[in-house]
């Protein structure tokens, strides 16, 4: 197999990944050979999985709009992924030009790609973490250096907590980064669910299976499960609510119109959430 130049040393290119998997999603063109394989089982079972991804996004775009409005600037993203058009800072820094922001993965692919992208920003920084070690990152010289945890911050954890297992504590984990936020800091968060999609569990399991298969499972969580990761944090209207209906945006976001047409796009929920 032959290794792409941009694919940096040391990664095992035989191995999948959720994120250049979530990048096929996307459209985008960092990812492997054998991460289109593993993508394209997925679909067969869930053809709709790239509508998923696409609301997702849009979903992503409006709550940090809406973050940017009620005047918190300060972003830490978990589960960043690969960069793709439409990023964190290019959509907080439309609104304020003053926004920072720090990107967390543990994809070594997704950090190398962030750096190379964000090189020379002085007002983002890239960490190499997993959102098991909450410390890991809160420490880390990126986030103490341009993020000022004594004033609100948006924390996203946009399509990450569902591949966490409930042996991995991903509760505790949220908790941990709440505790280190500020009062008026802001949850932004979607979770995968069998609540919602256009199929059967049975055939959904199908896609789940592909993730265990390749070791990164796919957790399916009910809404009330979901509700329980924003312990702490007021929940905004309208609540915990399949994606497009978030605060739907008809007028300007392509993806966000596409997705309000489609019945895949209302697979799993998005909610975002404010810190009394």
């Amino acid at each position: 197999m032959e290794r792409p130049a941009w694919a940096p040393p040391g990664i095992d290119i035989s191995v999948p990944s959720v994120s250049r998997i979530y990048d096929y999603y996307l459209g985008g063109s960092h990812n492997f050979e054998v991460d289109r394989q593993a993508a394209r089982r997925a679909m067969e079972f869930m053809p709709g999985l790239p509508k998923i991804m696409q609301a997702n996004r849009a979903f992503m775009r409006r709550a940090v709009r809406h973050a940017v409005a009620e005047g918190v600037t300060q972003f830490l993203d978990i589960g960043s992924g690969i960069p793709t058009f439409g990023n964190v800072h290019e959509i907080a820094r439309a609104a304020s030009p003053e926004a920072r922001v720090v990107y967390v993965d543990h994809d070594p692919v997704a950090v190398a790609h962030s750096q190379a992208v964000l090189g020379g920003d002085e007002r983002t920084g890239v960490v190499a973490a997993d959102l098991r070690k909450p410390q890991d990152i809160l420490s880390s010289p990126e986030v103490r250096g341009l993020l000022d945890l004594d004033r609100p911050v948006a924390l996203l954890l946009v399509a990450v907590l569902h591949f966490l297992e409930d042996t991995d504590e991903p509760y505790a984990a949220v908790a941990e980064l709440r505790d280190a936020l500020a009062p008026g800091s802001l949850l932004i968060l979607t979770h995968a669910s069998y609540e919602g999609i256009p199929l059967t569990k049975e055939e959904v399991g199908g896609t789940v299976g592909v993730y265990r298969d390749i070791r990164n499972p796919l957790v399916m969580r009910s809404g009330e499960e979901v509700r329980g990761f924003f312990d702490g944090f007021e929940l905004l209207e309208p609540g915990l609510v399949p994606m497009p209906n978030w605060r739907p945006d008809r007028s300007e976001d392509t993806d966000d119109a596409e997705a309000q047409e489609d019945p895949y796009a209302f697979s799993g929920f998005g909610g975002v959430g404010r810190k009394a």
